[in-house]
């Protein structure tokens, strides 16, 4: 057991006040040292003792777990005058490596770092390395979505109710999140504050008992606390003009959310108490619960009725008020406004962007920068890494141009397209930041509205060898993480995890996998999209006329607009055949991404061939999930040709066109019954929040079987699938 003790030495030195600490492990006495102004000991924000114990027990516990025979002596220092935030420098002499991080975080990172060498070299000390760390992004944030009070209502989100109030869960995904480099969570449901909180002046928004509260109370304070002690801010957001559902009734509101005094729902003075409920209760929590950063705000949101500049002024005067009003500095998100009209439905307009701007600046009494969270291509940011829209359509350069002083915009990164398969592609990520990393970019989130990973609701094995459902994602989260500290970091940490996880095939796992991963990339840029149930594309499921998915068969999938102005679509390609026009030669056509997605897949299952289980289910599902994007990305390539042929024979009634289309479906038949029959025995049928306006809302691919293979009947002009119901209960 890891014991750390700290002895004032009672010495200055200059102007700084030293400390040692002491940790005694199995390895030799390790000496860690911190030099600190004494303004900078127990003030707000800054370094803590017992947060710096909790960082150095985290550091020094992965490398007690990596060492092997002979240890060396572990120096640690934290000079804050050295460099940026959470940067770490390792030096390295004669039996000793020194550690000094510009803060705990820092520190913390710079002990991880040396735990990893000695992974990747067999517990070897001689082979511990000089380095230098610092972050690409100050802001690095996870996405998570609370069951409770939930945006989307789903089983698929409330079966989580009880993981996500074990604190136990909290603990292993900080700690997660801080060996990743993740430095932001941020916890997102319709109205936090009546479950922190009893409103002073509104006890009757609160519907628990003391002892329910109590209980309410200790969670978050565990996981802010916990959170704070491994260098990651912690955020509330929620979506605006809500009340707890105990307030509507006692004000006898028509709804919790979404009412409007323009559309006469409510009186002004309704709304008035509302805001001034809201404003309170940020004050409130953010006073009862010292180790909260900061709080979130949704414009647009719930807002229907209200012009741009009424929804900024509502915001302005309860939720940033709020936070104004608190006992000290808080920091702030900001989402991009959702709505430029006076709907809830997604719009942009520069106006709109310039009378945000306007607003942002004039903010004061928050820590800034603030951070603008903007979704990159709406709810699927895992397709094309170029910006081609943001939630309601195109962003204008108004936010950067020129460039700003009080905030810093955040790209969100959604993930509502893979839950069951894994995915890791570092390639894309770097990718991502070259193009989007810009001076005035602060950072990243990345998550999911209409997933949670907590309870592992998925894996049909008993022997599986997790406990949370984000362990079996963890290159994803790895990656992310690690990626946006540094997008330098260099593949062979990534392949070295699959080494150490799984034996000297690990490179050729790390290999496949970057390959597999690329199909649902090149799927969500050919295919447009925009909110979360719009597409889903391990389940080749897309929106038509309803707010839910379906499947993409010929007849939707030819409708669809691409993403990406890369790429050609199949239905523009057959048009251009026919015309025999000439195409752009710097436009990807379906037959050169059919190819590509063909060729991966080949590649993919040839590195893992000859690579077996032995028994390890983690291994089985590795090696299962590779093999399902492969036979997804060879699905969609079948999927393309058939569609062009298709659409060809639709405009000139040629056979031929109707025989090559039907013998392309076919073959995509065999690629999905292969891929039902290496699915079935690893995962479960799943609740899937895409298909929340049926009452059959579960999904595995065998399910969908029937309309994969309705394809044909397509072809044979003998079956139009109805607006209504959904087709796939027929």
């Amino acid at each position: 057991m890891t014991g750390l003790t700290a002895t004032p030495m009672n010495v200055r030195n200059g102007t700084a006040l030293n400390f040692c600490f002491r940790i005694l492990t199995k390895l030799a006495l390790s000496v860690f040292a911190i030099s600190l102004l004494p303004t900078e000991l127990g003030a707000k924000g800054k370094i803590r003792f017992s947060d710096f114990q909790t960082a150095i027990e985290i550091g020094m516990s992965r490398i007690e777990g990596a060492s092997q025979g002979e240890s060396w002596e572990v120096k640690t220092s934290i000079d804050p005058g050295t460099a940026s935030p959470e940067s770490f420098s390792i030096r390295v002499s004669d039996g000793m490596v020194e550690v000094q991080g510009s803060d705990t975080t820092g520190a913390m990172y710079g002990l991880l770092d040396v735990a990893e060498q000695l992974v990747m070299n067999s517990g070897d000390w001689s082979k511990v390395e000089a380095r230098e760390g610092s972050p690409r992004f100050e802001f690095r944030a996870l996405k998570f979505n609370l069951p409770w009070d939930a945006y989307r209502t789903n089983e698929a989100i409330t079966l989580h109710m009880d993981v996500c109030k074990d604190l136990e869960y909290w603990e292993a995904f900080l700690d997660m999140m801080a060996e990743n480099r993740f430095n932001v969570l941020s916890l997102w449901n319709l109205h936090p504050f009546s479950f922190m909180i009893r409103p002073t002046n509104f006890p009757e928004a609160c519907p628990f008992s003391d002892e329910e509260l109590a209980e309410w109370r200790t969670l978050f304070q565990g996981i802010f606390r916990m959170a704070r002690e491994r260098g990651i801010d912690t955020y509330i957001v929620n979506w605006n003009i809500f009340v707890s559902e105990a307030y509507q009734k006692a004000h006898d509101l028509p709804r919790r959310g979404n009412i409007s005094v323009q559309r006469g729902e409510i009186t002004q003075e309704q709304m008035d108490m509302a805001k001034r409920y809201n404003r309170e209760c940020v004050t409130q929590v953010l006073n009862e619960y010292p180790n909260l950063t900061g709080i979130g705000l949704s414009l647009g949101e719930a807002m229907g009725g209200m012009t741009a500049q009424e929804r900024e002024d509502w915001m302005l005067d309860s939720i940033i008020r709020g936070t104004q009003e608190a006992d000290r500095p808080a920091k702030l998100i900001h989402r991009v406004p959702f709505s430029a009209g006076l709907s809830n439905a997604g719009t942009t307009s520069r106006s709109t962007e310039e009378l945000t701007r306007a607003a942002l600046e004039q903010i004061d009494r928050v820590e800034l920068p603030i951070y603008i969270e903007a979704k990159f291509n709406w709810s699927h940011g895992h397709s094309t890494p170029k910006l081609i829209k943001v939630h309601g359509g195109k962003l204008t350069d108004t936010y950067w141009n020129p460039l700003p002083t009080s905030y810093k915009m955040a790209w969100m990164i959604r993930n509502e397209d893979f839950f069951m398969l894994r995915w890791g592609q570092s390639d894309f990520i770097r990718k991502h930041i070259e193009l989007n990393g810009q001076d005035f970019v602060g950072g990243y989130f990345t998550g999911s509205e209409t997933y949670i990973p907590a309870l592992d609701y998925i894996t049909k094995s008993q022997d599986k060898e997790w406990t949370w459902a984000f362990e079996r994602q963890w290159l994803f989260y790895k990656m992310w993480g690690r990626l946006l500290y540094d997008p330098q970091t260099p593949d062979t940490i990534f392949a070295n995890q699959f080494k150490q996880r799984y034996g000297k095939q690990g490179r050729k796992l790390f290999d496949a996998w970057q390959l597999a991963s690329k199909v649902p990339l090149r799927f969500a840029s050919y295919i447009d999209l925009n909110n979360d149930k719009s597409f889903y594309s391990e389940g080749f499921l897309a929106r038509d006329n309803r707010d839910s998915s379906q499947f993409l068969d010929l007849n939707l999938f030819l409708k669809k607009p691409v993403l990406d102005p890369d790429y050609i679509s199949a239905k523009s390609f057959a048009e251009a055949m026919l015309a025999e026009d000439e195409l752009p030669e710097d436009k990807i056509t379906p037959i050169e991404l059919a190819e590509m997605l063909e060729e991966d897949a080949r590649t993919a299952r040839k590195l893992i061939r000859g690579i077996k289980a032995k028994g390890r289910e983690a291994l089985k599902q590795e090696l299962t999930d590779i093999q399902a994007w492969s036979l997804l990305g060879e699905y969609l390539a079948d999927k393309l040709r058939g569609a062009i042929d298709f659409a060809m024979y639709r405009e000139n009634g040629d056979s031929k066109n109707k025989a090559a289309a039907r013998n392309h479906i076919e073959n995509g038949i065999k690629h999905w019954e292969d891929l039902v029959e290496l699915t079935d025995p690893v995962y479960r049928t799943v609740p899937l929040t895409h298909f929340h306006y049926y009452e059959d809302n579960s999904f595995h691919w065998k399910k969908l079987l029937p309309l994969v293979r309705k394809d044909l009947e397509i072809i044979e002009g003998t079956y139009i699938p109805p607006n209504a119901p959904h087709p796939r209960f027929d």
